[in-house]
């Protein structure tokens, strides 16, 4: 399991332990503060987060070495991602009872799309999502009028979309272990993705899972290999059929959604010697 599994959740998923998503740690001013100052400005502090990143990848890589590990750890104990599969969204949302639907700062800045409503809010509270209830100066960023309150089976029924589009679902803490939301997330739009996946700078964690695909059912359409955001998927010609790299795949299960012969499958990370998170 992940790092997170053995500090936060006792072994287990670290984000389906309720503790991580309760007010008591929201109430904390640090992160009330941490909060506010995210969404209110986070294109003042993220705007140069791209060019910063090409300039990094130009730099020796000693100094590639130490600032990519001093960012990972920074990032870790302020906000961290992991990736998820729909069941496990779906989990999500049965501890987090609270969902709301909210503008994506990240689409917000790489697209200039303030009304990007790709995001979702979380807490255990029946009352209102973390967002709003810690961070009250919140609404000074995103719109107030751009949030949906949903139940949690309307909010799946908005990630099966999404999923269908070929958008990877996120989980993310708030100064961890607090975890305030979920995201749905591409490698054109997401900085979390933008740096991670193409700038090898780590801000988020593989999935606990990968795929695994059966040979003998897949008719290799490669409709998942056009699905795939991680590059882990390819295909032989002299097979007629796809092949996934489970080294390079992150468990997100988006190439399920596009499998009309329901050939892919998930399986436990942890069940697969060699591959980290």
């Amino acid at each position: 399991m992940c790092e997170f599994c053995v500090k936060h959740g006792e072994g287990k998923k670290w984000y389906l332990q309720a503790r991580n998503y309760a007010l008591d740690l929201a109430s904390d001013l640090r992160r009330r503060r941490f909060i506010g100052e995210f969404f209110n400005h986070f294109d003042r502090d993220m705007g140069g987060t791209v060019e910063s990143l090409r300039k990094l990848d130009r730099a020796p890589r000693v100094l590639q070495w130490l600032v990519r590990g001093l960012v990972t750890r920074r990032m870790k104990r302020r906000h961290f991602g992991q990736v998820l599969p729909l069941e496990d969204v779906r989990e999500v949302f049965a501890v987090a009872n609270s969902v709301v639907r909210v503008p994506c700062v990240c689409r917000g800045l790489t697209r200039g799309d303030k009304g990007a409503r790709y995001c979702f809010g979380v807490s255990v509270s029946p009352k209102a999502i973390a967002f709003s209830e810690v961070a009250p100066s919140l609404m000074a960023g995103p719109d107030a009028s751009m949030t949906e309150r949903l139940t949690p089976e309307a909010a799946l029924d908005m990630m099966r979309d999404f999923e269908r589009q070929g958008l990877v679902h996120s989980v993310w803490t708030f100064m961890t272990p607090f975890i305030g939301g979920v995201c749905n997330c591409d490698r054109s739009d997401c900085l979390a993705m933008i740096s991670t996946i193409g700038h090898d700078t780590k801000v988020m964690f593989k999935a606990e899972y990968v795929a695994r695909l059966d040979w003998d059912m897949c008719q290799g359409c490669r409709a998942c290999m056009r699905q795939c955001q991680f590059g882990a998927i390819g295909y032989s010609a002299a097979a007629g059929k796809c092949v996934i790299d489970q080294a390079q795949c992150w468990g997100c299960g988006v190439c399920r959604a596009a499998c009309a012969n329901e050939a892919i499958g998930l399986v436990a990370r942890s069940e697969m010697p060699g591959l980290g998170w």
